[in-house]
């Protein structure tokens, strides 16, 4: 497992974080789903891909990167089955991939339910029918919804459901084929004012993913942000992986002030910029062969940074 996907799992197991990714992309950011009440079940899950690894039939383990049972507070649902899926990168067969897990995860809870049945036989009456499936007409399935994070900056270009990614587009062939959409959160297609619906750190994590290419409106974010000034570390591990923020994690503080690490940022890449200028500029009078005191008049570099870039750059008559 890299580096980006410990990160972002460790943050998005966070309830409160969670809870807020499913609020926000059901419940247009309303707090229906209590993040008090989660419970993390087991991520690995069984498939057969294509007849198997080396074509033997042999099951394949694979593991989700997160998911939990969450209890309600609407009163419509008792309970979901929640399943995140963080992506760095895009994942051009990400339907399929979804797809499977939830098949599987409806596949779980049938044999769970003909094993409970097993369990109580001779207490419980069957039909022949239901005997055979292990499944009985009573018996009902918890909803499975999964949810793709994407922690990239661009926009993600995949397919968003199965029908995208057939070749025939047949809308009378279509009409038989069951289609399976994915469910996305992609921080370059959250509108601004869409950012407020989130209510926990993911507000600040997926606002400055979105606007990281753009330095103003970044800085204009931040600003305007509170929170930004006392950043926990999951945050800034998660944006130092995904979009190579650099800020600083201070051994022993589990916060980071994200606007003055910014500033300071800001400050040694103008120190930076200065350097390379004062570099380039003796590298061009070391061509012209300008005596090296002017060098060091004119640029104020140290003679030995002189000396240095004259003997990177093979200039030996000085």
């Amino acid at each position: 497992m890299g580096q980006k996907d410990t990160v972002t799992i460790k943050y998005m197991r966070r309830n409160e974080v969670f809870a807020d990714a499913f609020n926000y992309y059901i419940y247009n950011g309303e707090p229906v789903i209590d993040c008090n009440s989660h419970k993390e079940i087991d991520t690995r899950e069984l498939e057969v891909p294509y007849g198997g690894e080396g074509n033997n039939r042999q099951p394949v383990q694979k593991a989700r990167d997160v998911i939990k049972v969450a209890a309600m507070t609407d009163q419509k649902y008792a309970y979901l089955i929640l399943a995140l899926e963080n992506q760095s990168n895009v994942h051009y067969a990400m339907p399929v991939r979804n797809m499977v897990y939830d098949a599987l995860q409806y596949s779980k809870q049938v044999e769970m339910a003909a094993e409970a049945h097993r369990k109580n036989k001779g207490k419980e009456k069957f039909h022949k029918d239901e005997y055979l499936s292990g499944f009985t007409k009573k018996d009902r399935l918890i909803p499975v919804i999964t949810l793709v994070i994407y922690f990239g900056f661009d926009e993600w270009d995949g397919p968003l459901s199965i029908h995208e990614m057939l070749k025939v587009q047949d809308p009378r062939i279509l009409s038989f084929v069951p289609d399976y959409k994915m469910n996305l959160i992609a921080p370059y297609s959250i509108k601004e004012q869409e950012l407020a619906l989130f209510h926990s750190s993911l507000k600040e994590v997926l606002g400055f993913i979105k606007y990281s290419k753009d330095a103003d409106k970044l800085e204009k974010f931040v600003n305007s942000n509170e929170q930004f000034k006392t950043l926990g570390r999951d945050e800034v591990n998660v944006l130092n992986a995904c979009v190579k923020a650099e800020f600083p994690i201070i051994e022993g503080e589990e916060v980071t002030n994200v606007c003055e690490a910014i500033k300071e940022l800001q400050e040694r890449a103008a120190e930076k910029g200065v350097k390379e200028a004062e570099a380039a500029m003796a590298l061009k009078m070391l061509h012209k062969k300008e005596p090296l005191n002017k060098i060091h008049e004119y640029t104020e570099l140290p003679m030995e940074e002189i000396l240095k870039i004259a003997n990177e750059n093979g200039i030996t008559e000085i």
